[in-house]
């Protein structure tokens, strides 16, 4: 099936959350001790992982391969990490930052997925594996537990971006609008999560 054309806003949310997932990776390292050329590659592989696990489940076009703007993203973001101290960047402001990221990359996950032709559920799938398997590589690739083997709301922020954002498409209201709202749902309870430790309740019975 022929894609429908995506809009400005998708772009605006694609860089959003390739350069805030390729500056996660790329402190990582920072925080590691690792040479510049370490920086890079976890900066790339964090901030397209997800998109690139999505777009070949859906049989799309490897976005970043085909956007010279993404490397470019993410060698930058790297050589602002390499430049600044790692304590700049401590404390809550790259959580709330990545939470953001999250969200939008689990709305531009699902709306682009829809585009494809992809059924909602599926599409809602779409939008959780955009959102949250860069992360997931980049903390596999570092050695480090990820956040999404903890009860924090993490995927869930995602998943509620995607859903709000898929069931919006069901319903013909104007993407736009339902994009936005989508984004700052998911993003509101993502920060929520970070401020009150909020979390799912883990699994407790006796084998």
């Amino acid at each position: 099936m022929t894609p429908q054309i995506l809009t400005p806003l998708l772009d605006v949310l694609d860089i959003v959350g390739v350069a805030i997932f390729a500056l996660s990776g790329a402190l990582l390292a920072a925080k590691e001790r690792q040479t510049f050329v370490t920086m890079v590659f976890f900066a790339l592989f964090t901030g397209v992982g997800g998109g690139t696990v999505r777009d070949l489940l859906i049989d799309a076009p490897v976005f970043w391969i085909r956007d010279p703007w993404i490397a470019l993203v993410c060698f930058s973001t790297a050589l602002l990490a390499w430049f600044t101290p790692t304590r700049w960047w401590d404390g809550k402001l790259l959580e709330y930052a990545d939470g953001l990221g999250l969200t939008a990359y689990a709305v531009l996950g699902a709306a682009k997925a829809l585009s494809y032709g992809v059924p909602p559920v599926p599409a809602v799938m779409m939008g959780v594996v955009t959102g949250c398997v860069g992360g997931i590589i980049r903390d596999v690739v570092a050695g480090r537990p990820s956040i999404i083997m903890g009860p924090e709301l993490y995927v869930t922020a995602a998943a509620l971006s995607a859903l709000l954002c898929v069931l919006g498409d069901a319903l013909g209201l104007s993407r736009e609008p339902v994009w936005i709202v989508a984004g700052l749902a998911g993003f509101i309870l993502r920060a929520a999560a970070i401020r009150f430790k909020l979390g799912l309740p883990a699994y407790s019975r006796e084998a």
